[in-house]
């Protein structure tokens, strides 16, 4: 890695043109979060002396004295400049907003019955502004009532010169058709997407160009109607917020079943019973769930789109594969046209800082890779750079208690997975994960798993129950949990990409479940879940049909883990658990070789997992190498340099390297000029 030399000057000029960039991005609807103080605060936080979160007009002039003597008169002008702009709190922004409103007058709405190829009518809002048109388009189909949802959405878009059109997915609220989850939005028998991008490219308000938004169900009916391939004439972009790309790992993972999620989400969007049934009913992957896979129909999507998901997300990896499968192996229009971006959120949590038990600093998207943006360029054709950016935007996660900790920053890359080093950590007898390989002739752990006492879930990739990074202290204190923890790490060591768990085990039951967390474990002893697996072991070889255990035989079992970003810092472990439970994320393994729904008898099942030399068990992390990153301007700053100064071949240097982005950290150091040298791997 090459340290780019930047002059001091650049460097502040670099910071308040974020500032300033910013906010002229947040009054053209791209990026709208904190006030103009709020930024302020975070490029000076030292001088506010009182900690209230403001800079009171004394602390004001401190600033004002420290950027006069280390940069000059012009850089102390160009900041009082922003301090009277802050002073009606966004008072600017405001002012641009109106200026939007009265260019295009007062929304206007209007009800639509749109009839689909079997007749069934939906109901259809249209949000138009008050001007001539035609309009680029937003479609948003909704399982959750377009009323709802349409409020604060519709107006923004209208404000900015869209027309906004949000339909009630079939069956639900105003529109006709059977009540079933997502029935009619793919390729199937009915295609209502499809049929609804046609009726929308016949109305005299559209322009001929129509973007598709919205996450979770909404990112969701996205992807399904991206499957449909030529029948998707007319869509031009889309923007896919914490969306899966198949319906059966919404269900299944492992071929365990996600009890809470689905039940709660059905029931409580009092969908028909028949969703739960047919859930049910299908408990292996077969054609009623190949209907509803996107990953099969990659090569027919044509479409850009802008993939926006969390480490935290019941989605995460639904987010990554969807973004390389469409990246790579899209449809001419598609492919090579995709951009990600994966924060430390939760579902749909990208505005929060606290997720889980755990406040991640600098945790806001950064500049540019906004809907405004990506929708301005391919709806308004808006020459904004957006196609030059990386293709990947990702924030790496660290010690959040520790000041200046490694990780907690916003990367680039080019491509996913970046670069790492599959790395093994082997399970030790006596609870070490180690590098090294074991070499006794015969070595293992036993517990036994009683499905009337199963491990209770805290904290991980959930909806409707609690989620995120939690401490598993508790449920590490159990019989039936076995756990393998690295010693104190001497360095940092980031792990960025897929976890994999090579287990070799036994049981004394026809199945039994294995599932996996990684944790972070922090000095104190607190153990935060990251990420984690699970595999019923009748799914081990496929999970098209199922194969019971034989009791008592050895087999290599692969659990995977998805994926993560963080660097553990020093003096701190790596963990992994292993149980046969997560409850109620997933229901609980009777140890029959059936499903509890089917007879409801439970066995106890008395599992051993081998740790010697004929059976290595073992964590696989992705470990990233260890490199030299110039902090004389982060990579955050050089985008939005590059962003407004249009240069290019700037643009071309950010793209070749993967530099952390931490400006609020930059700042902090007065802005001088500091290379950090990253130590070799910790691990022991």
């Amino acid at each position: 890695m090459v340290a780019m030399k930047i002059p001091t000057a650049l460097r502040l000029a670099a910071a308040l043109m974020v500032l300033v960039c910013g906010l002229v991005m947040e009054a053209c609807g791209v990026h709208a979060d904190d006030s103009v103080n709020a930024k302020l605060l975070a490029l000076f936080p030292q001088f506010d002396a009182d900690h209230n979160g403001k800079l009171s007009s004394d602390e004001q002039a401190k600033t004002l004295a420290f950027v006069r003597k280390q940069y000059g008169a012009v850089w102390a002008q160009r900041v009082q400049a922003l301090f009277k702009a802050a002073a009606d709190d966004g008072s600017v922004l405001q002012a641009r907003w109106q200026e939007k409103a009265r260019r295009y007058g007062q929304v206007s709405q209007e009800t639509f019955r749109v009839a689909m190829r079997d007749g069934a009518r939906l109901a259809t809002d249209v949000y138009l502004p008050d001007d001539k048109g035609p309009f680029p388009v937003i479609l948003v189909r909704t399982p959750y009532s377009r009323i709802q949802m349409a409020k604060g959405p519709a107006e923004n878009m209208v404000n900015n010169g869209f027309a906004y059109v949000i339909q009630d997915s079939r069956g639900r609220f105003d529109s006709e058709g059977e009540n079933l989850p997502f029935v009619g939005c793919g390729w199937g028998e009915h295609q209502d997407g499809v049929d609804t991008l046609a009726w929308i490219q016949q109305q005299p308000w559209c322009n001929g160009k129509i973007g598709t938004e919205g996450g979770s169900a909404m990112g969701i009916t996205q992807n399904l109607l991206a499957g449909a391939g030529a029948g998707t004439n007319g869509l031009t972009v889309q923007h896919v917020n914490v969306a899966a790309e198949s319906l059966f790992e919404v269900s299944y993972i492992g071929g365990a079943f996600r009890k809470a999620d689905v039940e709660n989400w059905m029931t409580g969007n009092k969908f028909d019973a028949k969703s739960l049934l047919l859930t049910h009913q299908h408990p292996t992957y077969d054609d009623y769930w190949r209907t509803m896979d996107t990953s099969l129909k990659y090569s027919v999507m044509n479409i850009p789109a802008m993939h926006v998901g969390g480490w935290f997300d019941m989605f995460a990896q639904a987010t990554l594969n969807e973004f390389i499968g469409r990246q790579h192996n899209g449809a001419p229009g598609g492919r090579g046209k995709q951009k990600l971006v994966m924060g430390p959120w939760d579902h749909g949590g990208a505005k929060k800082e606290d997720v889980g038990e755990l406040r991640f600093p600098n945790h806001q998207p950064p500049p540019g890779y906004g809907a405004g943006a990506w929708f301005a360029h391919y709806l308004c054709g808006e020459a904004n750079g957006i196609e030059q950016r990386p293709a990947v935007a990702y924030y790496v996660m660290g010690d959040t208690t520790a000041r200046h900790a490694p990780g907690n920053e916003w990367r680039f890359a080019n491509d996913w997975p970046i670069p790492a080093a599959a790395t093994p950590l082997y399970f030790v007898q006596g609870g070490l994960l180690d590098t090294t390989k074991p070499q006794a002739a015969a070595a293992h752990v036993e517990y036994t798993f009683q499905p009337t006492n199963p491990c209770p879930t805290i904290g991980g990739q959930n909806l409707t129950i609690a989620r995120g990074p939690m401490n598993q202290n508790k449920i590490e204190q159990r019989s039936d949990v076995v756990l393998f923890t690295s010693a104190p790490l001497t360095a940092p060591v980031e792990v960025t990409g897929r976890i994999t768990a090579k287990i070799f085990l036994s049981s004394s039951a026809a199945d039994t479940d294995l599932s996996v967390r990684l944790c972070d474990v922090y000095p104190d002893g607190k153990s935060y879940l990251l990420t984690e697996g699970i595999l019923r072991a009748r799914y081990r070889k496929s999970v098209e049909q199922t194969a019971p255990l034989t009791p008592g035989q050895v087999e290599e079992f692969s659990v995977d883990c998805w994926s993560t970003s963080i660097v553990f810092n020093k003096g701190h472990r790596i963990r992994t658990t292993v149980t046969s439970s997560n409850y109620p994320r997933f229901d609980v393994n009777p140890g029959t070789g059936q499903s509890w729904r089917d007879d409801g008898a439970k066995v106890p099942q008395t599992n051993r997992i081998y740790c010697d030399a004929a059976h290595p068990s073992r964590l696989i992390l992705p470990i990233v190498a260890p490199r030299t990153a110039a902090r004389a301007v982060s990579s955050h700053e050089l985008l939005m340099v590059a962003f407004i100064s249009g240069n290019p071949k700037m643009m071309d240097n950010i793209q070749d390297f993967s530099l952390a982005i931490s400006p609020a950290d930059d700042m902090r150091r007065g802005f001088r000029r500091e290379a950090v040298e990253h130590p070799q791997a910790g691990l022991p």
